[in-house]
């Protein structure tokens, strides 16, 4: 194993050198304490900032004239309004689609900005937006003539709320799916027969989106005394050895040397499950194509409804947590400095995700997962212990990271046949979100009713990861999802020019597809 260490050593060096990171000062380091004074929140009140429709200009509109003794007046009085009006249509011709060069439209100002200017200094500078519609005509968004900003959150989530029949139904499907393979995974002659389920992601965090048709399920296996070699300082990725070996150990035949290799135990986790669906009589199953880099074998039931269920296996430890996430779960200001360190004495999961290597992968590491820890988060995300119960106060934050997946997943519908955004993911958009949920750990900043400027504070921030190209993992800080180890510069602009388009025309993407 030496030599192909080695190699990872110098293939990362080269992509750290190639890669500079830059620094964020938001997104960088993510304070555990709100940046922002109170003073601050009040004067972004959500209430003095929303925009309705353009107001009607008074006298320059009327159409009734003046009597004849005035009318020359009258006339030349019209005709200097008209000459006022002559600057914001101008800058109108400059709105175009998002292939086009220049400068964003005007938006209106985020929380997330930090100065404390009054509601009404924060309002956007004469746009389309803000010049009477016989003036100035609205672009076409090609939904009607629905003019920017006037889009409706909650007609979204309603659009994308799942059907408890449907919910049923998949949920039944994939139980007894996964019952079985379990059945046979801790068979006597299995060398996993110590899993147990450990049901993770979107549907069990409830904030899956659109529809209930994937399925996100660990099989997690307990590795007593296991010893952790980091990967070239990557604080995610590790080889995983045995502090003792002794004999008998059925995952003595994964072993590398003294590395217990990834992509060995994956494979034969894979060959089991690819053997045992051919019993199962009642559903109509198949092994999908195992995707390069990915952790999880991948199942695809296709009668009565398509439902895609990826199963991961994770080595669970119960040792403490690797030292590269002690400044991570930034939510000792949010959740409680004690809530914290109850999360940190939960076991952490280990799952054979490959770190990159050059072009490949180095196929015997294993990455952390804490994805256990992030649906308890979602679970309980109020500082009240009441938060969103039946008679607590309402918050939105399910509902902006519900509005950020969509609208990752829209763009990705709309341009499918483009690379740029293949690499980008949920995950990203989730992690954001919790940096934001630290930055603003107060429900109140959080109200149901604020929703619509909750959701902007979510998109200025991921744009700002974008353009900024850092993005710290939410329990691994050294950890920059968007280095350009990860993904190019080029994506990442492509992704928040896309964004930009859909904010300051009123997210017509969300009327797509």
């Amino acid at each position: 194993m030496a030599p192909r260490r080695g190699k990872a050593t110098g293939a990362a060096s080269e992509a750290e050198a190639a890669a500079p990171r830059v620094s964020a000062p938001r997104v960088k380091g993510v304070p555990t304490e709100p940046r922002e004074s109170p003073a601050v929140r009040d004067a972004a009140r959500p209430s003095a900032r929303r925009c309705g429709p353009a107001r009607p200009s008074g006298s320059r509109r009327e159409k009734s004239g003046p009597d004849p003794q005035e009318k020359r007046q009258v006339r030349s009085r019209a005709a200097r309004a008209e000459d006022r009006v002559e600057g914001p249509p101008a800058r109108t011709e400059g709105v175009m689609p998002p292939a086009a060069p220049g400068p964003p439209l005007p938006r209106r100002a985020s929380r997330r900005e930090g100065t404390a200017r009054s509601a009404r200094e924060r309002r956007p500078q004469p746009g389309p937006t803000e010049v009477p519609e016989p003036l100035v005509p609205v672009p076409s968004l090609g939904r009607g003539k629905e003019a920017p900003g006037s889009w409706k959150p909650r007609a979204v989530l309603e659009k994308l709320r799942l059907s408890r029949q449907e919910i049923s139904e998949a949920a039944e499907v994939v139980n007894r799916l996964m019952d079985h393979l379990l059945r046979r995974l801790q068979s006597c002659e299995s060398e996993f027969k110590g899993v147990a389920l450990l049901r993770t992601g979107s549907y069990y965090e409830r904030v899956k989106i659109s529809a209930p048709n994937e399925f996100d399920v660990m099989f997690k296996l307990e590795v007593p005394r296991i010893q952790l070699e980091e990967y070239y300082n990557s604080g995610a990725h590790y080889f995983v050895k045995f502090k003792r070996n002794p004999k008998g150990n059925p995952l003595g035949q994964f072993l590398e040397g003294e590395i217990l290799s990834a992509s060995k135990m994956l494979s034969k986790f894979r060959k089991i499950i690819k053997e045992e669906i051919k019993n199962i009589e009642d559903t109509d199953v198949m092994v999908e194509r195992k995707r390069r880099g990915s952790p999880a074998v991948t199942l695809l039931v296709r009668k009565p409804k398509e439902i895609s269920v990826d199963i991961i296996l994770a080595l669970e430890s119960k040792s403490s947590w690797p030292a590269s996430t002690m400044g991570g779960l930034p939510i000792s200001n949010w959740l409680g400095a004690k809530v914290r360190n109850s999360l940190r004495r939960q076991p952490f999961y280990l799952v054979p995700k490959h770190a990159k290597e050059g072009s490949g992968f180095q196929e015997e590491t294993w990455r952390l997962s804490f994805s256990h820890i992030e649906k308890e988060i979602l679970k309980n995300h109020g500082q009240s212990k009441t938060c969103c119960e039946i008679d607590g106060v309402k918050c939105c934050r399910k509902e902006c990271l519900k509005l950020m997946k969509y609208l990752l997943e829209q763009l990705k519908k709309k341009f499918g046949n483009r690379k740029e955004l293949d690499k980008f993911c949920s995950y990203h958009v989730k992690t954001a979100f919790f940096h934001v949920c630290t930055q603003d750990p107060d429900d109140s900043q959080w109200h149901s009713k604020d929703l619509e400027l909750c959701f902007d504070n979510c998109v200025t921030y991921f744009l700002q990861c974008l353009k900024t190209e850092q993005l710290e993992h939410y329990f691994i800080p050294e950890f920059n999802l968007f280095s350009r180890d990860h993904i190019d510069k080029l994506s990442k602009e492509f992704l928040s020019k896309q964004i930009e388009y859909e904010r300051n025309n009123g997210f017509p993407v969300f009327g797509e597809f």
